[in-house]
């Protein structure tokens, strides 16, 4: 009897096993798949709010008007780090255009943070903590460094997985910071 249990033990296991691995699928795909909808139009960028690492608040929904960069990092990331002082520098370059670049954090402590930004020299970026992921999940976030372009009227217009080049940034902030 107990021969016929353990088959049914390791398929209950194994069924088990499916589910978890389907549902954790369908939450980190939750989000933005892509940057377009259905008729190939830009799709609403999701919520993206809460109290910033200096205190502070924001809110994307109050940043209409502005293109926003959304760039998802963490310090035990080595290209999050590479990429911070360009993300920085068009910050400071380009905020008088209408550019507000947000520094959405997974899964840090404020002193990990701190520390990152202190050793990169960057102090332009508003910087939202996330330290369980559930606003990356929202985002569709599948891994670091991601970032996201937004537009005036809070659409996301680009999607880049990896690290940002001044190219990449050049090619889909300039125009929409001349579009005003």
């Amino acid at each position: 009897m107990t021969t016929r249990r353990l088959p049914a033990a390791r398929a209950t296991v194994l069924l088990l096993v499916v589910a978890v691995a389907a549902v954790l699928a369908a939450g980190l795909h939750g989000g933005p798949a892509s940057t377009t909808g259905a008729a190939g139009d830009p799709i609403p960028a999701p919520a993206l709010h809460g109290t910033t690492l200096d205190g502070g608040r924001f809110d994307l929904a109050e940043a209409r008007g502005q293109v926003v960069v959304v760039n998802v990092f963490a310090s035990w990331c080595g290209p999050c780090r590479d990429e911070l002082p360009l993300l920085d520098d068009i910050a400071r370059r380009w905020s008088p255009y209408g550019l507000r670049v947000v520094g959405l954090n997974l899964r840090d402590g404020p002193e990990a943070v701190r520390a990152l930004l202190s050793e990169t020299g960057t102090t332009g970026l508003t910087v939202l903590p996330d330290p369980d992921g559930t606003q990356a999940v929202r985002w569709g976030v599948r891994g670091v460094p991601e970032t996201f372009v937004v537009d005036r009227d809070g659409r996301i217009v680009a999607r880049r997985p990896g690290v940002v080049t001044q190219e990449w940034l050049d090619q889909r902030v300039t125009p929409l910071l001349r579009a005003a």
